[in-house]
């Protein structure tokens, strides 16, 4: 389990947030407008958070839920804290908040080039559902993944 600490994003954490998202998503990066336009829905639809560790923000994540759907926004985790359970805590706790709103199925869509990322969603519970091809700007194919929401896993 990581020792970071999970809380719900604000505006203050945005800075820090852009900074993370342009580093781990260089052809199709979130604008801070885009991620303040999320933050304006929380809590009606939408749940971000972020992982701090040292006083430092080193990874966030969103959630849009509506009825019995949710879907996965985003989830990043800074270069240098890859690997260490970060991003497992934070999708975990999407799932719980997705669950606490009354959601049967996540869905989400991931790199078809990010294995990581594709072997956490599967450890999770996460199916392959389908693909969009081109989806993301640089010509990357999205594997589209949806889990039945029957608990928490992993």
């Amino acid at each position: 389990m990581t020792p970071a600490t999970l809380r719900q994003m604000t505006e203050a954490d945005l800075p820090a947030v852009v900074a993370i998202e342009r580093a781990t998503f260089p052809f199709d990066a979130w604008s801070e407008g885009m991620l303040r336009g999320e933050l304006a829905d929380q809590p009606r639809t939408r749940h971000y958070i972020v992982a701090v560790l040292d006083d430092e923000v080193v990874g966030y994540a969103g959630l849009a839920a509506a009825g019995d759907q949710a879907d996965v926004q985003t989830i990043a985790v800074s270069a240098h804290r890859q690997r260490s359970g970060i991003g497992g805590a934070m999708l975990r706790a999407l799932l719980e908040e997705a669950v606490r709103r009354g959601a049967t199925a996540v869905f989400l869509e991931v790199r078809a080039d990010n294995p990581p990322a594709q072997t956490m969603y599967e450890r999770f519970g996460f199916e392959r559902i389908g693909l969009r091809r081109e989806y993301y700007d640089d010509g990357t194919d999205a594997i589209m993944m949806m889990k039945k929401m029957d608990g928490v896993e992993s």
